[in-house]
């Protein structure tokens, strides 16, 4: 019996490296688990579409770096007041999106798109609508991407 004992802990013995291995291999998969900053941006662009689809204008604010410029010279607050307004001429909102073409470099980026704008009382069919060609820059902000400038005209 101490004999099957000892072939126990030699054999456990032996088992222990393996596990290491297994588990260190495990800690590398989990870190690369972590998602891009592509995918984080883009997952910025799709949270910030649907905050104006839902008609928050502070929602779509927060997605705005304190420095945001736009088109002539709006600013964040210009942003949210610009946002706001649209949305109470609009009951529903809507954004269809095109690709997006995304150029990353450290901590800024920027992504070009293609975007149509619709608006309208809540009824089936949308009352108004504009495409627009669209480019805004990012930079990413203790580990959040914030949009620093958004540039729009008809294509």
């Amino acid at each position: 019996m101490h004999r099957i004992r000892q072939r126990s802990a030699v054999g456990g013995f032996r088992w222990l490296p393996v596990l290491g291995i297994v588990l260190a291999m495990l800690a590398l998969a989990t870190g690369c688990r972590r998602e891009s900053a592509e995918q984080a941006l883009r997952q910025e662009v799709a949270a910030f579409q649907a905050a104006i689809e839902s008609r928050d204008a502070g929602g779509m604010a927060a997605f705005l770096a304190a420095d945001f410029v736009g088109n002539d010279g709006l600013d964040r607050d210009g942003a949210r007041r610009l946002a706001a307004l649209y949305f109470m001429r609009n009951a529903r909102i809507g954004i269809t999106s095109g690709p997006l073409d995304i150029q990353l470099q450290d901590d800024h980026a920027t992504v070009r798109t293609t975007v149509v704008l619709t608006g309208g009382s809540g009824g089936l069919l949308p009352e108004t609508g504009r495409a627009h060609a669209v480019t805004s820059g990012w930079r990413r902000e203790r580990g959040q991407w914030r949009m620093t400038s958004l540039s729009w005209n008809a294509p």
